[in-house]
């Protein structure tokens, strides 16, 4: 057995680079709260960047995973689960779709989603109907597939040549969808109703209504990626339910599990049927352990009263953040929706998100970025509200340190 300490130092010795790890390496979460090796408590506002949507350490989720950790792990998909049909129909019951592939990842899920809208012009109208119309600033995964449906060149530099066939237009400017698509030439438009990576943007409301008309207009499917905006994260169980504009085809991942790995793409049964027997697939796509984890958190961030704490306590730490951001000069606005917050910094503080975020650390509460320019913040959904309240103390400590 390897005895070796483990630090961060190991980090640089054993794991690929691709990462840049900060120093602190957490061992043990109990709701909003997390320890790590020295001892030292942080109030956690990442929330695993939107994943663990419920706390860590959730006492259900806890359950569900030890229950079905005595039952059966993993089956391949020559066959089918119980976990797996009851997380799908549930799924469908809640959502528009009625039709569900399972995956473990929102690149994933979201390869999914672009291969099936593709098969599905190629079934129904013909092999020149395959370009996809994304938008500048967007995410939608690693993958080559979706790292280039994803509209951040950074991400896509040193692999091309990338899949061809795929516009970007400009995030909630529909008059530069309109320059692009076609009714010969355009198979799907892939939105994120709320632009997570790309700093915490909500789509606007006629935006998103005019992207579901273009579509119908131009037969062309429209795919919506709720990886980070679903699961409760706006108060809605997905944000499209907030908007009213219902897509054909939604993935879903990170808080799906929340914290365990599961996606999934989201159908109607018209738009399923072009992913035929042998069409595509996933080893642990549908995982037994996934899905039953998977259901509990959809059992429980599904109640109403759930989703209206969400919004509770989203108004608490938007108006906490906005008042730091008056008190101390650097934040110009605070948006986005539920517990899916972007904190703008100010023409002054441009370009040190990460500044805000190491400060936080130093105090004792943690945030993400979203780019140079936003402070994230995704925490759990039920996040205690007396954290909210201390971890606006630690913040605005940490604010006060930065800007003296």
């Amino acid at each position: 057995m390897n005895k070796e300490p483990v630090s961060r130092e190991l980090f640089d010795k054993v794991m690929v680079p691709n990462y840049a790890p900060g120093s602190i390496i957490p061992v043990r979460g109990e709701g909003s709260r997390i320890w790590d090796q020295e001892g030292r408590e942080f109030i956690d506002l990442q929330g695993g960047i939107a994943v663990t949507c419920l706390g860590h350490s959730h006492p259900g989720l806890v359950g569900a995973l030890q229950e079905q950790a005595e039952k059966i792990w993993h089956l391949s998909n020559v066959m089918t689960n119980e976990p797996a049909l009851r997380l799908a129909k549930t799924l469908c019951d809640l959502t528009f779709a009625e039709r569900v592939f399972f995956a473990n990842s929102g690149g994933e899920a979201n390869e999914a989603a672009f291969k099936l809208a593709r098969r599905y012009a190629w079934e129904h109208f013909g092999p020149e109907k395959n370009e996809i119309i994304s938008f500048r600033n967007s995410f939608h995964g690693r993958t080559l597939f979706t790292v280039s449906v994803g509209g951040q060149p950074k991400y896509l530099e040193g692999f091309e040549p990338a899949p061809g066939g795929i516009h970007h237009a400009e995030f909630n400017d529909l008059e530069s969808v309109k320059k692009l698509i076609s009714k010969e030439k355009t198979c799907a438009v892939v939105v994120e109703p709320i632009q997570g990576e790309g700093g915490v943007m909500p789509g606007d409301q006629a935006f998103l209504d005019g992207l579901r008309q273009l579509c119908d207009d131009n037969d062309a499917l429209l795919v919506f990626d709720e990886v980070q905006s679903g699961v409760g994260r706006t108060g809605y169980l997905y944000a499209y339910q907030m908007y009213n504009v219902v897509p054909d085809i939604l993935s879903t991942a990170k808080g799906l599990g929340g914290g365990f790995p599961v996606a999934a793409m989201l159908t109607t049964a018209k738009v399923a049927a072009s992913l035929g027997v042998g069409t595509h697939g996933s080893t642990y796509g549908g995982n037994a352990l996934a899905c039953a984890v998977g259901q509990k958190v959809v059992d429980t961030v599904s109640q109403p009263e759930i989703l209206k704490g969400v919004k509770v306590r989203s108004d608490k730490l938007r108006k906490g953040m906005m008042d730091i951001g008056e008190r101390y000069g650097v934040f110009s606005e605070v948006r986005g929706a539920g517990l899916l917050l972007g904190c703008v910094l100010t023409e002054k503080w441009q370009g040190k998100a990460k500044d805000f975020l190491n400060a936080g650390l130093d105090e004792g509460v943690m945030v993400l970025v979203a780019g140079p320019n936003v402070i994230r913040l995704a925490p759990s959904l039920i996040i205690p509200e007396s954290d909210i309240d201390e971890a606006l103390e630690r913040f605005e400590a940490a604010v006060k340190k930065l800007t003296a």
